[in-house]
């Protein structure tokens, strides 16, 4: 992709200095995973839904020419940070240092983040936040990009950063970069919760495989989700959402955390429609009938300990919350 497809009829205007961006985590609704294939990627069709938990990211311009980056945390669900690169590897920077490209005078930028969604939980936050270092930079660049040719660069940085970009509701295929919004007006209602441990995707796909293996099983390439699980989510109606929620993830997830499985079995006991692991976990999501349910919910997982946060969704992607001039 080069620079020279990208340009602007709107008229120059003057960049703020700070502006403040949030992007909302996602809970894969469906998901349908296909063999390894030979690029080492696996082929999904899955339901994507972003939920009102946004992770935020302030980014300011600097005197020198350097994309610097610091995080910390806040929310309910105390999301740990020590962890998180904070140079280069970090995917908000290398998302600015991609924008960079198709600025005419890109400026050094300090972004910091504030996470909320739970790191390594499979619900895209690393996503959310590159998502919103696009939209951030774009505003205090002036490059005018259009949501399309931002989520052309999104996906080259992750197969979930375009989704983080879009918002609302949508079914992914391909490795989950092929991306059509769905309907779905109604919101729907859950509770998170976060688990003390972290997985990597790399090595939970690599779990399904070598689970796949031990019992003989052939995957098909997933060619679309099922119609069951759109009509449900275009409703509104959780009790039919509930009945064909799917991960095929989940096995090798619960094999690599195996107190996942109590975790589900706790979130029905106390009133849950359905729960399961969010995309490569080992976040967890419960649906829950509405708004109520889902508060009664969230406060009966925290007398027993659990850090759990209700939310709801769909809702918009990143967008522009702040700007300072």
């Amino acid at each position: 992709m080069s620079a020279a497809k990208f340009s602007s009829a709107q008229p120059p205007t003057a960049a703020p200095a700070s502006v403040c961006v949030r992007a909302p985590g996602k809970i894969n609704v469906s998901l349908r995973v296909g063999p390894l294939r030979p690029d080492g990627y696996h082929g999904v069709a899955s339901v994507y839904l972003a939920v009102s938990l946004f992770e935020e990211v302030r980014a300011t311009v600097t005197e020198g020419p350097d994309i610097t980056v610091t995080v910390d945390s806040d929310g309910a669900l105390q999301v740990p940070v020590k962890d998180i690169p904070l140079g280069p590897d970090n995917l908000a920077v290398r998302a600015a240092r991609a924008l960079a490209g198709y600025a005419k005078n890109p400026t050094g930028v300090h972004l910091h983040i504030t996470k909320r969604v739970p790191v390594a939980g499979g619900m895209g936050g690393g996503s959310a936040d590159a998502a919103a270092a696009l939209v951030a930079c774009d505003a205090l660049w002036n490059t005018h990009l259009s949501r399309e040719e931002l989520a052309g660069i999104a996906a080259g940085l992750g197969a979930d950063v375009p989704f983080s970009l879009l918002g609302g509701t949508a079914v992914g295929l391909g490795v989950g970069d092929r991306l059509t919004p769905a309907i779905s007006k109604t919101p729907l209602h859950w509770v998170l919760v976060a688990s003390d441990v972290g997985l990597s995707t790399p090595g939970v796909y690599g779990a399904l495989d070598a689970l796949r293996e031990e019992e003989q099983l052939q995957a098909e390439e997933p060619a679309e989700v099922d119609p069951a699980i759109l009509a449900a989510m275009r409703s509104g109606n959780a009790r039919d959402l509930a009945a064909v929620m799917t991960n095929d993830l989940q096995a090798a997830a619960l094999r690599l955390a195996p107190d996942l499985a109590d975790l589900l079995g706790t979130g029905k006991r106390l009133g849950a429609l359905a729960g399961m692991v969010s995309g490569s976990g080992p976040t967890v999501a419960f649906l829950a009938e509405d708004a109520p349910a889902a508060a009664e919910l969230e406060a009966a997982l925290r007398a027993e300990g659990h850090r759990a946060l209700a939310v709801e969704g769909p809702v918009h992607g990143a967008r522009l919350a702040t700007a300072a001039g």
